[in-house]
């Protein structure tokens, strides 16, 4: 969770450029920039990590995840840079629409970035009721088969790697992505948006698949591949760019989150799941204190250290108390 608020946090206050316009006003991007929403160079939250702690604040509020409950606290408060289907999902809950219905056929990556935290209520239980609360919490806002198959593959991924003591093979990243999304997603028809690969017509996972090999094929440097399939808020693009920079640098988590940061159009996004993927393989002492220090910790306008306080209580209500003999021991949240 503090990966992901990092990587939204250093990302945000750069968000929807191009790199190379981004690397001529900024040069590398490797600390915390000067946010409208604080007023200074610390770390504050965009929508990626907001919404993603307000599904922990729930989750903890419920003891686990009560759909209606969630959908209800996602229209308290203001989101800072939300995209336009999450507005849409908030004018059809404002509207007094079940919670089942609200949320709009959208591939975006919207669902994906706060997906993390569902795994919390789990962790005693060994997460027999975690694809279905992942798929219950996807599909409310991005009602999408992509969106949910990609929040399913990330969260399995992510329960894979809290158990990890060491980085996975370079090749584990897109294999285990394909191993997953197929049944999952199956023939989905997606086309891309912008980028080189205008020709493609079919699923998610292919498109993914072919974009992995050939940058790596090719041996493509990292913001030039990004850049070919254009690195944007749509699955078509941002899950290569995930993949592809978690399969490079995922052995080092402060390389992995400055790449997603500088080398992305949505760089914010990018670089929080990114951020989550290498937090629950390295544990939060990998990531570098500067950056941990330097993290406002908001949810909103003026809740300093709030983030941490949920953390604090997440680790209580869902992990503290966990007998001994229980399997799967998860790192530092």
């Amino acid at each position: 969770m503090l990966g992901l608020a990092i990587g939204d946090s250093l990302g945000n206050t750069s968000e929807s450029l191009n790199p190379d316009r981004r690397k001529a006003l900024f040069g590398e991007i490797t600390d915390y920039l000067a946010n409208r929403h604080g007023g200074d160079d610390r770390g504050y939250p965009s929508d990626d990590s907001q919404l993603a702690f307000w599904t922990l604040e729930q989750l903890i509020a419920d003891r686990g995840l009560v759909p209606e409950s969630l959908a209800r606290r996602f229209t308290r408060g203001r989101i800072f840079g939300m995209g336009q289907t999450v507005a849409e999902f908030l004018r059809r809950m404002n509207d007094g629409a079940p919670w089942q219905q609200c949320g709009p056929e959208s591939p975006g990556n919207g669902a994906l970035m706060r997906i993390a935290p569902v795994l919390f209520p789990h962790l005693r239980t060994g997460g027999r009721q975690l694809w279905a609360d992942t798929t219950m919490a996807a599909m409310m806002t991005h009602n999408d088969l992509a969106s949910t198959a990609s929040c399913l593959t990330f969260v399995t991924m992510l329960w894979e790697l809290l158990d990890m003591r060491s980085p996975p093979r370079r090749d584990w990243w897109l294999n285990r992505f394909v191993e997953l999304m197929p049944d999952l997603e199956g023939e989905g028809r997606y086309a891309p948006r912008g980028g080189r690969f205008m020709d493609y017509a079919g699923p998610l996972w292919r498109y993914t698949q072919e974009r992995i090999r050939w940058a790596e094929a090719e041996e493509v440097p990292t913001v030039d591949a990004c850049n070919a399939w254009h690195s944007g808020a749509y699955l078509l693009e941002t899950v290569p760019s995930v993949l592809l920079i978690l399969t490079r640098y995922a052995d080092n988590p402060e390389g992995a989150i400055i790449r997603a940061v500088n080398d992305t159009r949505d760089n914010d996004s990018v670089a929080a799941i990114v951020g989550a993927a290498v937090g629950a393989l390295h544990g939060s002492s990998a990531l570098p204190y500067r950056w941990r220090q330097g993290l406002s910790g908001r949810t909103a306008e003026a809740d300093d250290g709030r983030m941490f306080e949920l953390l604090a209580e997440a680790r209580t209500v869902f992990w503290a108390e966990r007998p001994a003999d229980e399997p799967h021991s998860p790192r530092e949240t």
